[in-house]
């Protein structure tokens, strides 16, 4: 089957170890069910595994992607929960010591088949087109999450959202406004800022810039670059939620902020398959779309995935089979 893959990482020059083409097509152990992909998206987690980034030399050749919508052998439409927890894992998934997400210890999704466990197959709403379906189970599970189950905030409050246009960012920015949040957002140019803005975002600046006010809580997915301005534009007692960090782990923590004016630093990663639920039907009753930058045939692969390298996004990259 065709299928995307990465045999050898490369840190420096992950595009040069990208491979499309033939991989076997998986078999379902008992209690996994194969899917039919129709669609998938893509994750700044599939360019660290190109890298290899939590993605060892011995696991490969690996299949990427994490997030998929198809059918399963029944002809359903579904769509795929990308955390893969133990199998006598019982609460949370993400707190799973051992959890996983598809492309780490088992075949991703970007690829014409895939194999979950059954419990992690959901009903696809037929409000959903396949392409929006596959943009939910990671960059719009972890902003659901870091927004409505980490953040504390109530509607009316204040969220800085840093960065404009990545996966996550958009995610924030569509959820928070339709959930009655004012959402700002820094972005690095115009046109990002623009683009936030027409996707509801109250008031758009520049990275780094001072803000009208303090906000009560901020979404940081960008790390060493912005931890900085994170930090200084919560009001004492604000919350910030971290669920990545694109421009490095390491900043300064600044803890004399942290503990002068009380503020909560919260990490959050992916979701549960509760509020992967949870998620599909606010998109499906709310009239809540993922915004989707391009779309493009999987064996075209290597164009999304220099977009995405390059910084040349706006959304969400899918991949259609």
């Amino acid at each position: 089957m065709l299928a995307a893959f990465v045999s050898t990482p490369s840190p420096d020059d992950p595009l040069s170890v990208l491979e499309v083409g033939e991989r076997p097509a998986p078999e379902a152990p008992d209690g996994w069910v194969t899917i039919d992909v129709k669609a998938a998206s893509l994750n700044h987690h599939d360019v660290f595994s190109l890298r290899g980034v939590g993605l060892p030399a011995e696991k490969m050749p690996m299949i990427l992607g994490c997030d998929a919508a198809g059918t399963d052998p029944d002809g359903n439409e579904v769509v795929v929960h990308a955390v893969i927890s133990s199998p006598d894992w019982r609460g949370d998934e993400t707190l799973d010591p051992k959890r996983s997400l598809l492309s780490e210890k088992h075949q991703g999704t970007l690829a014409q088949q895939v194999v979950v466990p059954r419990g992690n197959v959901l009903p696809k709403p037929a409000e959903l087109s396949f392409a929006e379906a596959a943009c939910l189970p990671t960059a719009w599970l972890t902003a659901y999450r870091m927004l409505f189950v980490k953040s504390g905030l109530r509607p009316g409050q204040t969220v800085l959202v840093q960065g404009a246009s990545g996966g996550v960012a958009t995610a924030l920015i569509v959820l928070g406004s339709h959930a009655g949040f004012r959402v700002w957002v820094t972005g690095r140019s115009e046109e990002k800022r623009a683009a936030a803005v027409a996707l509801g975002a109250d008031q758009a600046f520049e990275t780094g810039a001072r803000l009208p006010g303090r906000v009560d809580a901020v979404m940081e997915t960008v790390g060493k670059a912005t931890w900085s301005h994170s930090v200084k534009s919560l009001k004492p007692g604000g919350t910030l939620v971290v669920s990545g960090a694109t421009t490095g782990f390491d900043p300064s923590a600044e803890l004399n902020r942290v503990f002068f004016t009380q503020l909560s630093v919260v990490g959050s990663t992916m979701g549960t398959r509760t509020e992967l639920e949870s998620l599909i039907q606010f998109c499906a009753t709310a009239g809540v779309r993922p915004l989707i930058d391009v779309e493009m045939p999987l064996a075209d692969a290597r164009d999304g995935f220099a977009r995405m390298v390059e910084g040349r996004t706006a959304g969400k990259i899918v991949f259609t089979v």
